[in-house]
């Protein structure tokens, strides 16, 4: 009786333990490239270079991340972005195409409330901007309809 217990006992932890544990390197939920060598880490930001070339990085997220939905791929000039739109911890892993050191910048930012409030206030204030040219846009056509049309007179 005392092994079946200890055995479920055991299982149950796996269970209920074993997905909290995270066996590979990660800042804010963003997989970290293996032997790569931190430069600059904040709770927001991290920066760290990697000897291996874009392309391997670009590779090597493109897999970390094939499974996660709403992650966006963006090839730049100077840079691949890839970003997240959805709530994640993290908002951006910015790949640099050109070397630093000799090696490959990747660039891991944080989710801030300043990007999400300032685009969630522009949107409110162009949707105002959009009802005001509509209603200026029918205040003319209809002033310039009741001056252009004819008036009959009521019937008697």
């Amino acid at each position: 009786m005392r092994k079946t217990a200890l055995f479920v006992g055991l299982i149950f932890s796996v269970v209920v333990i074993g997905p909290a544990v995270s066996w590979a390197e990660d800042f804010l939920g963003a997989p970290l490239m293996p032997e790569g060598k931190t430069v600059v880490k904040t709770k927001k930001r991290l920066e760290m270079l990697t000897s291996a070339s874009h392309d391997e990085v670009v590779g090597f997220y493109e897999k970390a991340l094939k499974d996660k939905e709403d992650i966006k791929f963006r090839d730049w000039a100077d840079a691949t972005y890839i970003e997240d739109d959805s709530n994640r911890q993290w908002h951006s892993i910015t790949i640099s195409k050109e070397p630093r050191e000799g090696m490959t910048l990747i660039v891991i930012m944080k989710d801030n409330w300043t990007w999400i409030i300032g685009t969630l206030v522009l949107r409110y204030i162009g949707v105002f901007v959009v009802l005001l040219c509509l209603f200026a846009g029918m205040t003319l056509y209809g002033a310039i309809l009741s001056r252009t049309s004819k008036q009959e007179a009521p019937a008697k």
